[in-house]
């Protein structure tokens, strides 16, 4: 139940002043309250004695709120009865001071103990149980096999209407109650007790781990699963360094599409926290926005291809090369059909409400924006896997939200075999001519099944080649894993998004929905050769952890990024020309610059700074294609306030993931000065992602 307890308190409020509210409660539990309210109210019993008995009762619903929403039609009625009495009669009764011991195991300890009860109750029939000295619990069950009224057993307890023993107890001053199959008498273990004869009957009640409630003391009020340690996971990255152009002229990077970094970042932002510098990856926070690129004029290519180069915000010493990408933009009548499997976590660490809960709305977001081509399924892993729902059609937004609304956390985590159920799923429903892919939705702490990462990206590499892709959905902080989520997708042909609020799931799932779930093109890699006659140093902003060697940019069995429908790339170089002081690494001894010393005498050459080369594959290709553009010296502009608002936007958030990764490369370009040129090159803000970002921004110096 999502019900506030501050509307609880109202319902209370007003039925004890026997008035009927109109409330938004479960029905059943509102039936419950009025029931409570009612017996009491019928019992001659000092009006003190009342108030404090309803606030055992808004105590001991506030910390289990939930519970009434999954179990109430399995055990309502029984165990608000146990919880109640029990309290009422540990709290007022004769005895008051008996100091609870620890809850017994399972099958383990039968001694009665004072304040203890057994750790399962079985209950085939019997009558009311009564005891006046310290009872810890008092059954409701009958013999006719239904529950006996709340106001039956508050009757019982506050007027005292018992029935002789038929035998003494057996122990004395205990607390447990153990019910048998058949039994004859219940004993109550107590010092002084009353009690009646057990009839076999048809009513039955069982508690266990997930249905344990303990009458006193009352329940406490932290969260049923209380926030974990901060023990969250960040890859280690080493800001690339500046390099010579003489020794290290080539440049191979894989492109990225994930958006994870910035929604993780501006969580930690929002809330203040000290941020880790390894969770700043600046390539995630660029891509983060999209950017007015052309759109492929050419549809045999499926991208467009657009190059900027200009002077460098921070450094008036050097310049910034942007490389732009933009995905080709399908429209509704290219739409291919989709068979999607939604990996869902549900063990205990998702019970957060910023894990759960926001994952099945987020989840419904999207199953909102799908066609009855689509195919859906949901299957889900905690300490077992279940399939929830098996390749139902998209547009039957019932089963979806039906099943999404079942799904609720508890236990540990086995990730592995929820991943192999999902790829057996998704194979089961493959579309030919469809998008076959996976969405991870977890916090990624897997602690159970996974033994060795290597081997599930193993497999995850295996579906990828059958034409099965993963893309992974964070969610939730303190014990996050972002460096396996981040990982897994791209291993999987897949991207990699964190979910921290409703919004940035409307973003990634609805608005951007094709751009996440079609490839238009994979193994994208960027090759750029800078002339050493022109450019003296160079440095990639970002893309530490996709950098390649080399020789991988020929080879086609390396594994590099997708690009989406519609997506767009960014990639941003800062480099110093030669004779314009830009440079920062000194000569060697051996190898001083000779500006005189030209790579070639032919024009065409004197004029390229550098030469640009792309490699790609169809969705389904095997063989590469490659696109090469010669980067010419007259591109360059020479005024800053000339170079278009994709440029000056863009590299405003590249010194903002820098500063927040400590900014060695930016002198004191300050966080001000940041605002103030992104502020200048908003653009066309639709959906006010940058200007959300200009309010991040000011923010900056306060998570250090």
């Amino acid at each position: 139940m999502n019900t506030p307890m501050h509307e609880i308190e109202a319902v209370i409020e007003a039925l004890i002043r026997g008035e009927n509210p109109q409330t938004s409660l479960d029905p059943h539990l509102m039936k419950i309250l009025k029931e409570l309210i009612s017996q009491v109210g019928s019992v001659d019993i000092d009006p003190s004695f009342k108030a404090q008995l309803l606030e055992r009762v808004h105590q001991a619903l506030k910390p289990k709120a939930s519970f009434w929403s999954q179990y109430w039609w399995k055990a309502a009625l029984p165990v608000l009865a146990v919880m109640v009495i029990g309290t009422a009669l540990y709290t007022f009764g004769p005895s008051r001071s008996i100091e609870p011991s620890q809850n017994p195991k399972a099958n383990q300890d039968t001694t009665p103990k004072r304040g203890a009860i057994t750790h399962k109750i079985k209950a085939q029939g019997g009558g009311m149980i009564e005891a006046e000295d310290s009872p810890s619990l008092i059954s409701a069950n009958t013999g006719s096999g239904k529950s006996a009224s709340l106001g039956e057993a508050l009757k019982n307890v506050f007027t005292k209407e018992s029935v002789s023993p038929t035998s003494p107890p057996s122990h004395r001053g205990g607390g447990m109650i153990d019910i048998t199959d058949n039994p004859t008498l219940v004993q109550s273990n107590t010092g002084a007790w009353n009690g009646s004869e057990a009839k076999r009957g048809r009513g039955s009640m069982e508690m266990d781990d997930s249905m344990w409630y303990e009458p006193y003391p009352l329940p406490r009020p932290e969260p049923y699963f209380p926030t974990p340690e901060d023990r969250e996971q960040y890859a280690q990255i080493k800001t690339s360094p500046i390099k010579k152009v003489k020794e290290q002229p080539v440049s191979t990077f894989s492109i990225d599409v994930d958006t994870g970094s910035y929604a993780n970042v501006r969580r930690y932002i929002r809330s203040g926290q000290t941020l880790p510098q390894d969770a700043v990856r600046v390539e995630e926070m660029i891509n983060y926005f999209s950017y007015d690129y052309p759109s492929p004029e050419d549809k045999s290519v499926p991208f467009s291809l657009t190059t900027e180069i200009g002077p460098s915000p921070w450094n008036d010493k050097t310049k910034l090369l942007h490389i732009g990408i933009k995905g080709y933009e399908k429209s509704d009548t290219e739409k291919v059909p989709a068979n999607l499997v939604f990996l869902v976590d549900v063990s205990g660490s998702m019970g957060d409400q910023n894990k759960l809960p926001l994952l099945k709305q987020s989840l419904k977001l999207l199953s909102k924006n799908l066609e009855a081509q689509d195919r859906i399924s949901i299957v889900t892993y905690a300490g077992s896997v279940a399939i929830v729902l098996d390749g139902s059609a998209g547009n039957d937004t019932v089963a979806i939200e039906s099943a999404l609304d079942r799904l609720h956390s508890g236990g540990s985590t086995a990730g592995a075999a929820g991943i192999d159920l999902a790829y057996q799923t998704a194979q089961k429903h493959f579309l030919e001519n469809g998008i076959n892919r996976v969405l991870l939705a977890t916090d990624g702490d897997f602690n159970v099944g996974v033994n060795n990462i290597d081997e599930l990206k193993k497999i995850i590499e295996q579906q990828r080649e059958k034409g099965i892709s993963l893309t992974t959905l964070g969610f939730g902080m303190g014990n996050y894993n972002d460096h396996l989520m981040e990982q897994l997708a791209d291993k999987g042909n897949g991207n990699y998004a964190y979910i921290d609020t409703l919004l940035e799931a409307q973003k990634v799932l609805v608005t951007e929905g094709r751009s996440t779930l079609e490839t238009i093109a994979k193994d994208v890699k960027i090759q750029v050769e800078f002339n050493p006659s022109i450019v003296s140093e160079y440095r990639l902003i970002g893309y530490e952890n996709r950098a390649l060697a080399r020789e991988d940019f020929e080879n086609d069995k390396i594994d590099a990024g997708e690009i989406g429908a519609g997506h767009t790339v960014t990639a941003i170089y800062e480099i110093a020309l030669v004779g314009e002081g830009g440079e920062q690494v000194p000569d060697l001894r051996y190898q001083k610059s000779d500006t005189t010393n030209q790579v070639s005498d032919e024009p065409v050459l004197l004029n390229e700074l550098g030469f640009l080369k792309i490699r790609y594959k169809a969705p389904n290709g095997l063989i590469s294609k490659l696109i090469e553009v010669p980067l010419e010296r007259n591109q360059i502009i020479q005024n800053l306030d000339q170079t278009t608002d994709n440029y000056r936007f863009s590299a405003s958030v590249a010194a903002f993931g820098q500063n927040l990764r400590g900014g060695d490369y930016l002198s004191s370009f300050s966080y001000e000065q940041i605002a103030d040129l992104a502020r200048g090159s908003r653009g066309p803000d639709r959906y006010g992602y940058r200007s959300e970002f200009l309010q991040l921004v000011p923010l900056g110096n306060s998570i250090k």
